[in-house]
């Protein structure tokens, strides 16, 4: 996994904690909503990245 990668999907993962804490606090289950979604999205490519990682070893 690409160092721009690893920081691609740390800042996704980290502004989907930000979407999903501010929906909370604003009480917009979208944007709670969007927020977790963002963060699986981040979770599902670090594991893309890891898989690709493991078969070029």
């Amino acid at each position: 996994m690409g160092l721009d990668d690893k920081i691609a999907n740390a800042a996704e993962k980290v502004a989907g904690k930000v979407k999903e804490a501010t929906g909370r606090a604003s009480d917009d289950e979208r944007l709670e909503a969007e927020g977790r979604s963002d963060q699986s999205k981040a979770d599902i490519k670090d594991a893309g990245e890891k898989v690709k990682d493991a078969f070029k070893h």
